[in-house]
Parts: structure tokens; C-alpha cells; sequence
């Protein structure tokens, strides 16, 4: 089953630069499309240079920051909608509002109130992001088990404890849908700020490679960003979700 699985992942890579191919090749001049090989020589030169590294470090110094805020502003504010009617109906209307605003509109709003500079990406982040992280917390907490609530209530423990042992250990499968949710839209409200305002980051470079016209570089930076994106998620989010849901494995798989 697995090496099945890798075959079609193989054949699917294959396919896609076949075609990729037999575009810059036939279909339109190679300036336009540049053919797969030099787009690898492109990404070498850019590693080369130092500069991969000096970008990616803005950008995910950018989303530590700003996905960091959001996560903790949405879970809390989660699971006081998820408890609360009244908090429910206080926030209910905005976090769907931000949900479904378009992040170019964030993006731009922060990016004429911060000006350039970091402030600007980081706020559009927060803004964007952490909608995702409430809404998954707020169905986690009203999936919880109401039988659990009420036994613990029964013993008299605190709130704080009743929090800590029977809303957070159920709510671990809705944190990491909220995480990984979030922290794809973070990716890419972070590139989108840096293309319209940044110095420095992914998308700046991106923003620099277009005004040369250089499609060699532009699909080469865009191409790193789709690789690094699928590492965090292949290799470094799906392992850590396996090891700490080892005890649940319907969650881990």
C-alpha cells in the first residue's frame, strides 16, 4: 500500500514537469516559460548567494510571530465562545467576518497604516489567522463530552482545573486542525504583505523578480517557497502529530 502510494506521488512529479517540459519546448518561448532545468540552475544560484537563507529567516521570523498571537488569541477566545453565550454573541459576528474577508483587504490595511517594515506583515498575520484557530476551538469545546464537565463539577474542582484536565486533552485533534489551518494561511497573508510592502522576505523577492521580468527567478523563489511549505507539513508537523497522538491513533494517522 505504501509503495503504492509512493508510485502515483512519484508519477504524479513526473507528469507535471513532463508537461512543464513540453511547454517551454513547444507551446511558447522559453523566456516566458523557462524549462525545468533552469529553474534549477536558478535555485542554485539563489542558494549560492546566501540569499535563501537571508529571506526565508524574514518571512518565518514574520509567521512565528504573528501565527504565535494568533494561535493564543484564538484559542482563547475559542473556548470562551465554546462556554459562553454571551462571548458567543459578542465575537461570533467578527472572527466569522475576519474568516471570510479576503486577506488582500487585511494586507492592504495594514500595509497603509504600518507603512514598511515588519509591523505591517506581522498585524495582517494575526488578523487573518487566528479566525481559524476560534472557530476549530469553538467546535472542539462544544464536542466535549457534557457528562465529563458535569462529573467534574460534582468533585468541585476549579475551573481552571476542569480546563486544564477534561477541555484541553479533548481539544488536542481541534488544536491541530486549527494549527495547521492557520499556519497555511499565515504562510501565505505573510508572502502576500511582503509582496506589496516588504523589504525583505519571500514574497520581496518574489515582488523584485517580477518588476525585472525574470520568470527564471520569480518561479524559482515560488518553487522554494512550495518546497520549504511541504517539508513543514510532511516532515515536520505530520511526525510531531504522530508522536503526540500516539495514545489516540485515529488522530495520528
Amino acid at each position: 500500500m505504501l509503495q503504492r502510494r509512493w508510485f502515483w506521488r512519484v508519477a504524479g512529479y513526473v507528469t507535471f514537469l513532463a508537461v512543464w517540459q513540453f511547454i517551454s519546448s513547444v507551446l511558447v518561448d522559453d523566456f516566458i516559460v523557462p524549462p525545468p532545468l533552469a529553474i534549477v540552475t536558478e535555485i542554485g544560484d539563489i542558494v549560492a548567494s546566501n540569499l535563501l537563507f537571508r529571506h526565508f529567516a524574514a518571512t518565518l521570523g514574520t509567521i512565528a510571530v504573528g501565527f504565535g498571537i494568533a494561535f493564543l488569541l484564538g484559542t482563547l477566545m475559542g473556548l470562551a465562545m465554546g462556554r459562553s453565550r454571551w462571548w458567543d454573541g459578542l465575537l461570533g459576528d467578527w472572527v466569522m467576518g475576519t474568516m471570510t474577508t479576503p486577506g488582500l483587504v487585511f494586507a492592504l490595511v495594514t500595509a497603509m497604516i504600518f507603512g514598511l517594515g515588519p509591523g505591517g506583515p506581522i498585524c495582517a498575520v494575526v488578523i487573518t489567522s487566528f479566525s481559524y484557530v476560534a472557530v476549530n476551538v469553538v467546535e472542539g469545546v462544544r464536542a466535549v463530552p457534557k457528562d465529563l464537565v458535569d462529573m467534574a463539577r460534582a468533585f468541585d474542582r476549579s475551573r481552571w482545573q476542569i480546563v486544564r484536565h477534561v477541555y484541553l486533552p479533548a481539544l488536542g485533534p481541534y488544536l491541530v486542525t486549527a494549527g495547521r489551518y492557520g499556519f497555511s494561511i499565515a504562510w501565505k497573508i505573510a508572502t502576500l504583505t511582503e509582496v506589496i510592502v516588504g523589504t525583505a522576505g519571500i514574497g520581496f523577492m518574489m515582488r523584485r523578480e517580477f518588476q525585472e521580468f525574470s520568470m527564471a527567478g520569480f518561479l524559482a523563489w515560488v518553487l522554494l517557497f512550495f518546497a520549504f511549505a511541504l517539508f513543514l507539513e510532511r516532515v515536520v508537523l505530520q511526525r510531531q502529530i504522530k508522536r503526540m497522538f500516539k495514545w489516540r491513533p485515529e488522530v495520528a494517522r
